[in-house]
């Protein structure tokens, strides 16, 4: 008896239990602990490849507990201390002056295009929880630039959602979606998502540059960098209220 419970304890832990693999579920949760995060700090640069050019526009991110989110664009000088406030379902954009004013991005604006890229308002908005939006279920495996892969069929389970069904590629020792295909209730293919490059803190990894596509547009996509992520801060409570945005 001591042997046979030694040896379920042990089938727990590795995520196997008699033979039985993980499930789509367990996987999403693995997704969510390696890279949800809570008050951390980064400064990314955006890359928009659109019809009329190439422009980069660098931000600097305040994350906090409970979906907030606030943001201040650094660059360029045209896009310079514009910012966004995101509380909950809530978000609001500031620009300065010479028509400093403080607008409520709500309702169909939130599909409009963020800075003429790839990404929408509800892209900015959505919640990174994905197990507690979605029901997913295993249907094959993959490589994705050497790296073994699940492949999920993602469905969801709640109205308040930006993509109806989703198919995502994860990295099995990693637990990053290196690939992602996000789809209308209709089954139309709205946007894709790839992950070029990553990078460890301690025993989590994050993705360091993602390209997004906008299937509805004809530029050539959006690439996401990171360039720095500090995950040991301390975030004052007023950087996600109203007032923080005039500062």
């Amino acid at each position: 008896m001591k042997y046979l419970k030694f040896i379920l304890i042990l089938s727990l832990l590795s995520g196997t239990i008699f033979g039985q693999d993980l499930t789509g579920d367990d996987i999403l949760q693995k997704i969510d602990s390696n890279m949800v995060i809570e008050n951390a700090i980064s400064i990314s640069t955006m890359t928009i490849h659109s019809r009329m050019g190439t422009r980069n526009i660098t931000s600097k991110s305040w994350i906090g507990e409970e979906e907030e989110a606030y943001v201040e664009y650094l660059s360029p000088p045209r896009e310079e201390g514009k910012k966004m406030l995101k509380t909950g379902d809530k978000l609001w954009i500031y620009t300065p002056e010479p028509n400093e004013r403080i607008i409520s991005i709500s309702g169909h604006l939130l599909r409009q295009s963020v800075m003429g890229s790839d990404l929408s308002y509800e892209d900015f908005m959505e919640n990174d929880i994905l197990d507690e939006k979605y029901k997913a279920e295993i249907i094959g495996s993959d490589k994705i630039n050497n790296s073994d892969c699940y492949v999920l069929r993602l469905e969801a389970q709640t109205e308040d959602v930006n993509y109806h069904s989703r198919k995502i590629w994860v990295d099995k020792e990693r637990w990053l979606p290196l690939k992602e295909e996000r789809y209308a209730k209709s089954g139309k293919l709205l946007k894709t998502t790839e992950i070029l490059d990553v990078f460890q803190i301690k025993d989590r990894w994050y993705p360091k540059k993602i390209k997004f596509k906008d299937m509805l547009s004809r530029g050539e996509g959006t690439i996401m960098t990171i360039d720095s992520l500090n995950l040991e801060v301390e975030i004052p409570d007023y950087k996600f209220t109203k007032a923080a945005l005039r500062r």
